[in-house]
C-alpha cells in the first residue's frame, strides 16, 4: 500500500473521532441531560483515537483474515470494557463511574 493511502486512512480515523465527539457537544447545546466536562472530551478523544489507531495498525500488520478479525475483536472488546468502566464503574476501580 502506498504512503498516501496510509495517511488517508489515519486522517479518516481522526475525522471519525472528531465527528463522534461532536455528538455530545451538540447535545449539550440542547439539553441538560448531557453534561460533559472538558476532561470527558479529552479522555474520550484519547480512547477513541487510540482504539482507531490500534485498529489501523492491526489492519496493516496482521495478514491472515482470521487473525485480523480476532485482533480487531479484542481491540473493540477492550475499548468497550474501558468505556463502560469509565461510565458506570462496573469493576469498582478508582477512576470508574460517578
Amino acid at each position: 500500500m502506498n504512503p498516501v493511502m496510509k495517511n488517508k486512512r489515519i486522517i479518516f480515523v481522526l475525522v471519525v473521532v472528531v465527528a463522534l465527539l461532536l455528538i455530545p457537544f451538540v447535545a449539550m447545546q440542547f439539553t441538560d441531560e448531557v453534561a460533559w466536562k472538558t476532561s470527558d472530551f479529552i479522555v474520550m478523544g484519547v480512547l477513541l483515537s487510540g482504539t482507531g489507531l490500534l485498529a489501523e495498525i492491526a489492519t496493516r500488520k496482521v495478514k491472515s483474515l482470521k487473525n485480523r478479525i480476532m485482533v480487531l475483536g479484542i481491540i473493540l472488546l477492550l475499548f468497550l470494557l474501558i468505556w463502560v468502566e469509565l461510565a458506570v464503574g462496573i469493576f469498582g476501580t478508582a477512576f470508574g463511574g460517578y
